[in-house]
């Protein structure tokens, strides 16, 4: 069987866009912006996929950058618990990945969104699926 139903079940234009965990451990947040701008996200909570209860969620304590472009290593860097990532204007800092895990939502809360507050890219990967399907009968991670 294919990672993609087995392991991961992703959705590439994720930006601001609010993910149900329900069948998976957590969610692993792929962002990208060029070294120009550096970006700000920010992680929310909600009770519905309509953003119902939403409130930002400050559990990010680690999160790791790269270039991107296969050139280098991801670096580790860490703050006190926040509900937002700061990137800097620098190439190194053109990728990010955070992970979180459904244990840090709160209790009722079921959807999480990650949103850039500039051109970034956002892609979120629902990761270690309670149960594996065929891609085809996945269910659509917004609703």
């Amino acid at each position: 069987m294919e990672a993609l139903g087995r392991l991961l079940n992703p959705i590439q234009l994720a930006d601001n866009k609010y993910i149900n965990l329900k069948d998976g451990a957590g969610v692993t947040f792929l962002c990208y912006l060029a070294a120009a701008a550096g970006d700000t996200y920010t992680l929310t909570e909600a009770k519905t996929a309509g953003g119902g209860s939403a409130q930002v969620l400050a559990t990010i304590t680690r999160y790791h950058t790269c270039t991107g472009d296969g050139t280098d290593t991801w670096t580790l860097r860490t703050q006190a618990a926040a509900s937002t990532v700061v990137t800097a204007a620098a190439a190194t800092q053109n990728a990010m990945v955070v992970e979180v895990d459904g244990v840090e939502l709160s209790a009722g809360y079921k959807y999480l969104k990650l949103a850039s507050t500039g051109a970034g890219a956002v892609t979120a990967v629902l990761r270690d699926l309670t149960s594996g399907r065929a891609p085809a009968n996945l269910p659509a991670l917004g609703v």
